[in-house]
């Protein structure tokens, strides 16, 4: 009879970040972990097991079956061992920490940070405001909220996480991008999606008509998805329904946003507020 097989713990660890983000390099920086080391970690793992557990879809790696079974027991024994740890360590870090960030980047970005965040520190307890980064970094500075995500208004604020790219989106069967004057939705007043699809429709000299706004992402799609105007989206929360549109619909293009985690002055006083920092670096961080 052959020997059952061990599963170690570094192998699961970066199974799980990379089911978690979707892509080697991203999981890399998430366990501390060189590209080359998860993928062969994984590769170690899939011959421990006898079977594929990721596969390379499009745009992210995509679990097998085999893969969705295993992840559950993944997690368990990591939450395990990350208790028994603690347990051993003595005093953990506790408290609450608010955390804001807006409504897209919340779908897109946070589930992988709250779920490894609470499995290290399950004493810690976290309330999330979603609101538009206009909102929540008045609220950081002000000390009502500890930390937030948002998108950067001026090249000093903030830790850099990454880059985000905002497009055109339009309903293909009213093909509204032909209207003239253009109809557009877009972002509240003094934001930075705003201004800088104002200003890149402006430098293009083509007449518009601004017939809808809103900080919340399902208000931007209900704009596009009624027809009643082509709106701004960041990339990371493009639906299927919606047809990206380029200088082909002739639109022009439209910058990156800066995304980076802020702190109130509070914040950098308090453990729990340090954690939860440091995670979202550790998860989000793609500036290398």
């Amino acid at each position: 009879m052959s020997q059952s097989p061990d599963l170690q713990l570094d192998w699961l660890r970066a199974f799980v970040a990379v089911a978690d983000t979707g892509s080697l390099t991203a999981a890399a920086k998430q366990v501390y972990r060189s590209q080359s080391a998860v993928s062969m970690q994984l590769k170690k793992l899939e011959d421990a097991v006898g079977q594929s557990l990721m596969l390379r879809g499009p745009r992210h790696m995509l679990l097998t079956a085999a893969g969705s079974e295993l992840l559950s027991y993944a997690r368990r024994m990591l939450d395990i061992h990350a208790e028994a740890i603690a347990a051993l360590r003595g005093p953990e870090v506790t408290g609450r920490i608010s955390l804001g960030v807006p409504e897209d980047y919340a779908m897109a970005y946070l589930t992988p940070v709250l779920r490894t965040f609470s499995s290290r520190y399950p004493a810690v307890e976290i309330t999330l405001v979603c609101e538009q980064s206009t909102a929540l970094i008045p609220k950081v500075e002000r000390g009502e909220l500890d930390l937030a995500v948002v998108t950067r208004d001026r090249a000093d604020r903030g830790t850099l996480l990454f880059r985000e790219k905002l497009v055109w989106v339009g309903k293909e069967r009213y093909e509204a991008w032909r209207r003239n004057p253009l109809p557009i939705a877009v972002h509240e007043s003094g934001s930075r999606p705003r201004d800088a699809v104002l200003k890149a429709i402006s430098s293009q000299r083509r007449q518009y008509r601004i017939v809808y706004h809103s900080p919340n992402v399902a208000g931007q799609l209900a704009a596009a998805e009624s027809g009643m105007a082509v709106a701004v989206l960041t990339q990371c929360s493009l639906p299927a329904g919606l047809k990206v549109l380029d200088s082909r619909h002739g639109l022009p293009d439209l910058p990156e946003m800066e995304v980076v985690v802020i702190r109130s002055k509070q914040a950098k006083q308090s453990a729990a507020a340090g954690a939860m920092f440091e995670q979202l670096i550790r998860t989000l961080s793609r500036t290398e």
